[in-house]
């Protein structure tokens, strides 16, 4: 059934992640976790902002009261491509068409087609059990290049109907219709009926080349619809994700994972510092007996708390500006904990399957969280109410 028990989602939410986690020499008391829904698989495919997006998504119906969902990640991304394509063709090929997106591609496409659940879309007719979309992205990609490159002086009438016939046949055509608990729906009634507005979301950001407390458009690649975020300094953007996380609100993270301290088989991202003069004198007295690389390789290891690096909002500029942080990775922000020595961290649901030692979360420190949160989409009333005001929200 698309409705489940909600006693049987608790079960499940509190063996995943327990309070008094333990990850190597590490070990977290969870303060607080956000209702969620399962851990999901985006497969070989790069779809993590559907994925992230879709979770957060299941997780503020259960909030609303509407019940334990689980939506089809791939109608969003049938519906997505479709919209890349015809943008991809309107900017003479001046645009990006790619895997990628952003999470609020899954909002914009919600407003125009609603969602489904999982069983009625699962986005898979190529003979493959798993999602795997090189082929089909390649096949579409080309087709667009062909059409923007056309000698014929115009475009016919056949393109799009061409294309779109691609996108049916490789994940299938959209559903008219859906039956869920005994009614029939199309998608758009289907989601206005779950009490979902899409218009009570907003994204978020933090750097210091736009002014603070206004809007603008982020300059990253898979932002391909030109989207404005607000813009805060990045002390009140941490502020945001600690108050959605206290008062039952759920955060889609977007942001850079290609950090060596960043480790899904480890459970854990996080920051150290590698410098011994950054370090305080007690720390120093652990350090100051090895080498750089003992450092490296005794920071790296995630087996011990470490000392990291104290993010400030010029940092977060620089590696923002000389591309060390990308957006590279959607996930799901569920809840946040303490080591045993109470440095904070954030409790991530990704979509890379249950493949790591906590079933597919993994603890985010602060330092990292600040550092390398690139946006965040959350619902208004997260908002604390003082940054709500100078937004104008």
């Amino acid at each position: 059934m698309f409705i489940s028990l909600i006693l049987g989602f608790l079960l499940l939410t509190s063996i995943s992640v327990k309070a008094g986690d333990t990850v190597k020499n590490f070990v977290f008391s969870d303060k607080k976790i956000v209702k969620h829904t399962s851990v999901k698989d985006q497969q070989r495919t790069g779809t993590c902002w559907s994925y992230a997006a879709t979770s957060f998504i299941e997780a503020e119906l259960i909030r609303m009261g509407y019940g334990e969902s689980d939506l089809s990640e791939m109608y969003f991304v049938r519906n997505a491509y479709s919209a890349k394509g015809n943008r991809f063709v309107r900017f003479h090929g001046e645009a990006n068409f790619s895997q990628g997106g952003q999470a609020h591609d899954v909002l914009m496409q919600i407003n125009k087609l609603g969602f489904v659940p999982e069983t009625d879309y699962k986005g898979n007719k190529y003979g493959s059990d798993t999602h795997v979309h090189s082929e089909m992205a390649a096949v579409l990609s080309g087709m667009l290049e062909a059409v923007v490159k056309n000698k014929n002086r115009k475009l016919s009438t056949a393109w799009n109907p061409s294309f779109e016939a691609v996108l049916d046949t490789y994940m299938g055509k959209r559903p008219a219709s859906i039956e869920v608990n005994g009614k029939q729906y199309n998608p758009a009634e289907f989601a206005k009926a779950t009490g979902f507005d899409a218009d009570n979301y907003i994204e978020l950001t933090s750097y210091s080349h736009h002014p603070y407390y206004e809007s603008f458009v982020l300059e990253i690649p898979d932002n391909w619809t030109h989207t404005k975020y607000y813009n805060l300094p990045v002390e009140e953007l941490m502020q945001v994700m600690k108050n959605a996380i206290e008062n039952d609100y759920s955060v889609c993270w977007d942001g850079d994972v290609s950090e060596k301290g960043f480790s899904h088989n480890n459970n854990l991202a996080i920051l150290p510092q590698i410098k011994i003069e950054d370090l305080t004198d007690s720390e120093k007295s652990k350090w100051s007996g090895m080498s750089t690389n003992e450092r490296r390789k005794q920071m790296y290891s995630f087996e011990n708390p470490v000392p990291e690096i104290e993010v400030t909002q010029e940092l977060r500029q620089e590696t923002f500006d000389n591309y060390v942080s990308t957006d590279d990775h959607l996930m799901h922000m569920v809840g946040k904990s303490k080591d045993q020595n109470g440095t904070s961290y954030y409790l991530i649901k990704n979509s890379w399957a249950e493949s790591n030692d906590m079933g597919g979360y993994l603890y985010m420190s602060e330092e990292y969280v600040k550092l390398k949160t690139v946006a965040i989409m959350i619902h208004k009333d997260a908002l604390p109410k003082k940054i709500a005001k100078k937004l104008g929200l």
